[in-house]
């Protein structure tokens, strides 16, 4: 993976941190990210974004508001990789170590499930057996599923492996619907509390599973602090380390156990990985979220938008891994903002929360069709208070597999 590195000149791939003129604009020319080459693929056109909001663009320093490449000076280059947008940071002290359009807007596929793991891990006991309901079993038809049954009793741990092991779109609803006590509606409006409490001001969640929805996106930058969330849980991170595990017999349903196996490559194949998520649908292409440990430092990557050649999104994760364990320890472009630090003034309130809307329905083939246009709803949250913009976007309906 390290081969992966791309030999370029440091003066064109290289921004060192600087401040920002007035509206957010960045002060020195925006740098290129370096990019691989990709195949041409068919897909559905990406959504129109929300308007940009200037105090979302800074948030975790001045440096990160550009649609470039931001890297510490004196840094080698990082990895030509096919993702739109990227973030490397440290899980422990928070430090951003280098981005590409970090506060850029994307599409989540299944890593909004981190967002989901984030919000409920806490709620849920691990060791309480539960029924699968009907509802829970409302996903798209082709759609990633781990296989529960409607009436099945299962533990919910069984269910969060089924979540983060084989991004089981079932398992994101019974555990939506379980961490709030209500049901999903009510389990994504708790995702969007979280992420405006974790300072994730960029993301809106629609879906618990990472469905495609109307009006749902993130950053690579907010998908760090939803991340560092995560592995602060010891029991995410044993989950994200877990290779293998069975999904027991139904007998009421007359349905047999099986094993269900990790989908995250790195852990099998990157020293010192610590886990992550996988995403995909035909509309956000590859999402990945990955982390690993080396000489006792623990980095985190996130991306959005990549295409799975000449690099599978693990391995873009890796190559850029590879690149942040070269910087210094001391190295940061910026940083992650801690948990209630943007919420701490009694003007904040939560992001604006749309009313979940159901997956929007795919067969299992065929070409794109078109659908119709929609608001995005979105209220900017920063120290100083709230700002509600709202945007149009056209997009086109298309079979998505997170």
């Amino acid at each position: 993976m390290r081969a992966a590195l791309l030999a370029a000149t440091a003066s064109a791939v290289l921004l060192a941190p600087a401040p920002v003129a007035a509206a957010g604009a960045s002060a020195q020319a925006t740098v290129r990210c370096p990019r691989a080459p990709a195949p041409a693929m068919s897909r559905p056109p990406r959504p129109s974004p929300p308007p940009a909001v200037p105090e979302q663009r800074v948030v975790g320093g001045a440096a990160l508001d550009t649609t470039g490449l931001v890297v510490p000076a004196d840094a080698a280059a990082p990895p030509a990789i096919t993702a739109t947008s990227w973030l490397v940071a440290d899980l422990d002290s928070g430090q951003v170590l280098g981005g590409c359009g970090p506060h850029e807007y994307g599409t989540p596929a299944s890593v909004q499930k981190l967002l989901l793991a984030a919000t409920m891990l806490p709620r849920l006991d691990p060791k309480q057996t539960v029924t699968v309901t009907e509802d829970d079993m409302n996903i798209e038809p082709g759609s990633s599923a781990v296989g529960l049954v409607a009436g099945g009793r299962y533990t919910i741990e069984t269910i969060w492996l089924g979540l983060l092991l084989n991004s089981g779109n079932e398992a994101a609803n019974a555990l939506a619907r379980l961490g709030s006590g209500t049901d999903s509606a009510a389990g994504v409006r708790a995702m969007n509390e979280q992420a405006h409490r974790l300072g994730a001001l960029q993301t809106h969640a629609v879906t618990p599973s990472g469905l495609d929805g109307r009006g749902q996106f993130t950053s690579a930058y907010d998908l760090a602090l939803i991340a560092r969330a995560c592995f602060a849980e010891p029991t995410f991170r044993r989950y994200a380390l877990t290779q293998e595990t069975e999904i027991p017999t139904q007998a009421a349903q007359r349905t047999k156990g099986f094993q269900i196996q990790n989908e995250n490559q790195l852990i099998y194949r990157y020293p010192g990985a610590l886990g992550g998520k996988t995403g995909f649908t035909d509309l956000a292409r590859h999402t990945y979220v990955g982390a690993a440990e080396r000489g006792g430092r623990r980095l985190v990557v996130t991306l959005l938008g990549a295409e799975s050649a000449p690099l599978r999104g693990w391995e873009q994760g890796a190559a850029l891994l590879d690149w942040g364990f070269t910087l210094p320890r001391n190295a940061s472009v910026g940083r992650l903002v801690e948990a209630g630090e943007l919420t701490a003034t009694a003007s904040a309130t939560p992001s604006a929360l749309a009313a979940p809307g159901a997956p929007r329905p795919a067969a299992a083939s065929g070409p794109a069709r078109t659908g119709s246009g929609w608001l995005w709803s979105v209220t900017a949250v920063s120290g100083a208070g709230v700002l509600a913009l709202l945007g149009g976007l056209l997009w086109r309906r298309r079979r998505r597999l997170p």
